[in-house]
């Protein structure tokens, strides 16, 4: 691999023009294709073959007209000491329900103080309308929204106090904002400090843009053929901007060691390619294969936001082993900090570095190292309890598709009204289908038995379709949305009506809640099995990688502990609400039943990347006889600079979503940022060297059985043994 990676790298720099030119292609083609065939993206989840699922798509089929589009529930409350059905009061909603009727893009608004179906609370206070809009909720344009919302300032004009809720008031997230431009800042100024030079930090910021613009227009084609999640561009712009910038770090740094070490800009570039492109293509393998292992839970909007942000992943690769290289080959001796390219010599024409000693004893990192390998024992309990301690947090995980509003919005202003006048449980109704001859009359039934359920509030009169072949009942619960007696009742109801089945006829329970309900049981379901996955995945490379046991299991352990800490925090800030004012966190409740699954997807990943970068080092100086914890020093020293500032980096990209970001992302973003933080600088830096000293010689044993295995040379060992004549022949 090494030798084919050092061939890709070579030729990259001498057609370097060549290589640039075809990237520029790629990047206009793409943006060409957004524009012309983009779609749009969705906020629905859904399962198919699900019990919810298969019950919305009845619904369109028997109830079309009813359930065409998004919807927004408009609540309307009377001031102190009146009622909503005062004469006065009265009027000034069928006013209002006439100016939400026509509306633009409304397709039905429906009359709360209808006889046949008011939605009055019990003390006559409040009302609320249903606005039904003919497109879903992506389709809705600002303006739209911005109507709506001008009803409610003519309602609280009027003495009403009004507020919306519902996915139709909800914008949908898009690309591009602060918080993409806090990432990108914050990257290009550790970028400078850790190179010392504007030139190279501007280059490898530039390429990693390449990259990740390619990858999100390229998703951005996909959104005209395939239903995406709104997240979708949002994750593939926080992870391909993460690697994309790493990636190129590591070879950036690998090529500034070989000009240093004397070699022409051609071979160093080549070189860098060879070594660190290895380690690179095998962490981006890692993480593509992490990201498409997502396919397991069986949950196709997940599966596309996996194999999305890996197609990103991948473009970041390709732009490390062969855009970078060549924009190396561009810039030469400028990627070398100024004071370093002044000490070089003329030599034949050309610019050669005068070899320099290898401070293997100065310096803030060959101190760490010292430390941590001389005090194994304390150093290894001290990251275990610390990682230990912030993730207990992670027992009390609960999760939900439902996202809670800002606290200061007018969908969180409804919610509240909607809960106090009408019940917990108003927002969240569940729906149960009768499907089948003899519907009707089986509604009938089913609406008595639920009126009498516990946890039932108000089950509503059974309404037929048009041929009487289907009919639906509505349930409110006592309960909120993210009760867990609300989880409860579905599955109660369900049982009852499986129980209670009648000849011809088939009933479902859905509904936003149950649908809710599935999704985050099947993705609780789905978490320990993937989890599995990634840990046997991540042994198996480990193995491969190092050809040894122990290492792996070490790397592994780091792994888990390093998942239990960031959801740990997650859980203690955005569900919990603890220093929740620090990181902007507008609401805090259970998180978004995807975000377990996704940060593990990706911070497995990026975990195997600092393994195989910090680790490989090390084997490399054990491979060349050093005993085995001057070796952990030694690989130590070399590695970890270049590990603390591309995970400083990554914590800047991630971060940088969390005070503005997006209210679904944020928790996402916090989450990897804690876990870039604590494997990088509690795994990595401290538990992994303390227990490969603590573990010595063993810590490369390879049982005989297992040497049959392939070695995948990510250190260029093949690179090492060419003779002088090869490596200069390459040139």
């Amino acid at each position: 691999m090494a030798t084919f990676l050092h061939r890709l790298g070579l030729g990259a720099v001498r057609h370097r023009l060549l290589v640039v030119g075809v990237w520029v292609l790629v990047l206009l083609g793409t943006g060409v294709g957004a524009a012309t065939l983009a779609g749009s993206t969705v906020n629905t989840f859904e399962i198919p073959g699900q019990e919810s699922t298969t019950a919305l798509r009845l619904i369109d089929e028997r109830f079309g007209e009813r359930s065409t589009g998004a919807s927004a529930q408009v609540v309307l409350q009377a001031p102190d000491g009146e009622q909503v059905t005062a004469p006065e009061n009265a009027a000034t909603v069928a006013q209002l329900v006439a100016q939400l009727q026509e509306l633009p893009g409304v397709a039905s608004a429906t009359n709360p103080l209808d006889p046949q179906a008011p939605t009055v609370s019990p003390d006559q206070r409040a009302v609320y309308s249903t606005v039904t809009y003919d497109v879903q909720a992506p389709e809705i344009t600002e303006a739209q929204r911005e109507a709506l919302l001008g009803v409610l300032e003519d309602a609280r004009a009027a003495g009403l106090t009004a507020e919306a809720t519902g996915e139709a008031t909800q914008a949908v997230s898009e690309v591009g904002g602060a918080a993409e431009a806090i990432g990108v800042v914050a990257a290009l100024v550790v970028l400078a400090i850790t190179y010392g030079s504007l030139v190279a930090a501007g280059m490898n910021l530039l390429t990693a843009l390449v990259g990740v613009a390619t990858g999100v227009l390229g998703i951005t084609v996909l959104t005209g053929f395939v239903d995406l999640q709104s997240t979708t561009p949002i994750l593939a712009v926080m992870l391909g901007l993460a690697v994309g910038i790493d990636y190129a770090l590591f070879i950036v740094t690998r090529f500034r060691h070989e000009l240093l070490d004397g070699r022409p800009v051609p071979e160093a570039a080549a070189i860098a390619t060879g070594t660190a492109g290895s380690a690179v293509l095998t962490a981006g393998l890692t993480v593509v294969i992490a990201l498409a292992g997502l396919s397991v839970a069986g949950i196709p909007f997940l599966t596309e936001m996996g194999l999305a942000a890996a197609a990103t992943v991948v473009v970041a690769v390709l732009v490390a082993l062969t855009l970078v290289p060549a924009v190396l080959g561009l810039i030469g001796l400028r990627a070398l900090p100024r004071r370093a390219r002044r000490a070089l010599t003329h030599e034949g024409g050309q610019h050669v570095a005068v070899p320099s000693r290898d401070a293997a004893d100065r310096g803030f990192f060959s101190g760490w190292a010292r430390t941590v390998t001389r005090r194994r024992w304390p150093s290894l309990l001290a990251a275990t309890v610390v990682l230990a301690v912030v993730a207990v947090p992670v027992f009390s995980l609960r999760t939900t598709l439902s996202q809670l509003p800002p606290d200061d919005s007018t969908q969180a202003r409804a919610a509240q009204l909607l809960s106090e006048r009408f019940g917990a449980g108003v927002t969240g109704p569940l729906l149960v289908l009768v499907d089948g001859e003899g519907a009707y009359e089986r509604a009938q039934q089913v609406q008595a038995e639920l009126a009498e359920l516990p946890g039932v509030a108000l089950a509503t009169p059974a309404q037929p379709n048009a041929d009487g072949t289907a009919a639906l009942v509505t349930a409110i619960p006592t309960t909120g949305p993210d009760d867990e007696a609300t989880r409860e009742l579905v599955a109660d109801i369900r049982a009852r009506l499986a129980a209670d089945a009648a000849g011809g006829t088939e009933a479902y329970v859905t509904g936003n809640t149950a649908v809710s309900v599935d999704v985050s049981r099947t993705l609780d379901e789905a978490l320990p099995v993937y989890l599995v996955l990634v840990v046997g995945l991540a042994l198996v490379l480990l193995v491969l990688v190092f050809r040894s046991l122990l290492v792996p299991l070490v790397g592994v352990l780091g792994f888990l502990l390093t998942i239990g800490s960031s959801l740990g925090a997650t859980v203690a800030v955005f569900q919990w609400g603890w220093l929740k004012d620090v990181v902007n966190a507008e609401a805090t409740g259970p998180l978004l039943s995807l975000a377990p699954i996704i940060v593990v997807g990706i911070l497995f990943g990026l975990a195997m990347d600092y393994q195989v970068f910090l680790v490989s080092r090390m084997h490399e100086a054990h491979a060349h006889g050093a005993e085995p914890v001057t070796a952990v020093r030694t690989g130590f020293r070399q590695a970890a600079p270049v590990v603390v500032a591309a995970a400083a980096i990554m914590f800047a990209v991630f971060a940088g979503f969390v005070p503005e970001g997006d209210a679904t992302i944020k928790p996402i973003a916090f989450a990897l940022a804690i876990g870039i933080l604590a494997d990088a600088v509690v795994v990595r830096m401290v538990l992994v060297p303390a227990a490969l000293a603590l573990l010595g010689r063993s810590a490369w044993w390879l049982p005989r059985w297992l040497r049959w295995l392939p070695a995948l040379d990510v250190e260029g060992a093949a690179l090492e043994r060419r003779s002088p004549e090869q490596a200069h022949g390459a040139v």
